[in-house]
């Protein structure tokens, strides 16, 4: 039976398409960013690049979770989607995502304790709490597919020792 990889190659592009603008935005545009805040506002420099270090920290899950969702679609392409690799790599993504939300409410914390009364925040508290329930909602469905395939392997190994 021949196995159509057209659409894990379709996938593994939108992976590479989530990753490279990520990558772009860290390298190119965010320390710009950081470096004129802090030339405007040099009483609280410091701020602009605990900021940096703070969205790089976070990257390191990012780009973890799209690696190992990378992983199970050479797994699905190899015809090993039901193996202790595939339920490691969908455990994998989900402590990822689960990473990322703590350091999104973490970073949510602190912005409402440093800026409260001083500044507008409301930007910036919306489009996190979005990217919380986005992270959250991944979490969520690497969890169940955990879930449903390390069942699956299990029955597949009871089957096996039954024959």
């Amino acid at each position: 039976m021949k196995h159509k990889k057209g659409s894990t190659i379709f996938l593994k592009s939108v992976i590479m398409l989530l990753g490279i603008p990520v990558l772009a935005l860290g390298l190119f545009w965010l320390p710009g960013i950081a470096s004129r805040d802090a030339a405007a506002h040099p009483e609280s420099s410091y701020l602009s690049y605990l900021f940096l270090l703070y969205v790089y920290a976070l990257c390191i899950p990012y780009f973890t979770a799209l690696y190992q969702a990378y992983r199970l679609l050479m797994n699905i392409d190899q015809h090993k989607a039901f193996s202790k690799s595939s339920v490691r790599t969908l455990r994998a993504i989900k402590n990822c995502a689960l990473t990322i939300v703590a350091g999104l409410v973490l970073g949510i914390a602190s912005i409402m304790i440093m800026f409260t009364g001083k500044e507008d925040i409301t930007g910036i508290i919306t489009l996190t709490l979005i990217s919380i329930f986005v992270t959250s909602t991944i979490a969520t469905f690497a969890a169940v597919l955990h879930r449903l395939l390390q069942k699956a392997i299990d029955l597949q190994n009871e089957n096996q020792l039954t024959v």
